[in-house]
């Protein structure tokens, strides 16, 4: 049975989780869309097919959402993606954004 000091504890006790980000991939009009699929699927860990479903809303909508994460996580994604682009050539850009 609970006391009146186990409620207190409870009430007192709340689970702050951690902020969300939300990484997202911008369009550019040099990188291509099959490189696009394959930083999708290598760093986002997404199937051929969400991988290419999200590829051309980035092409249709000038980005599109790739994953959410917590800050350290988003911002490692970001830093994989730039330097994924920068050692192929490309221009490819992902921003992290607070959800």
């Amino acid at each position: 049975m609970a006391t009146d000091t186990d409620l207190e504890l409870l009430e007192e006790t709340k689970v702050k989780y951690p902020k969300k980000y939300k990484v997202i991939m911008l369009n550019d009009n040099y990188t291509s869309m099959d490189f696009v699929v394959d930083i999708l699927m290598n760093i986002f860990h997404k199937s051929y097919e969400d991988a290419q479903n999200i590829m051309l809303e980035i092409h249709k909508k000038d980005k599109a959402v790739c994953g959410i994460y917590t800050y350290e996580i988003a911002e490692t994604k970001v830093m994989q993606v730039a330097t994924k682009a920068k050692e192929s050539g490309f221009p490819l850009k992902a921003v992290m954004e607070e959800e």
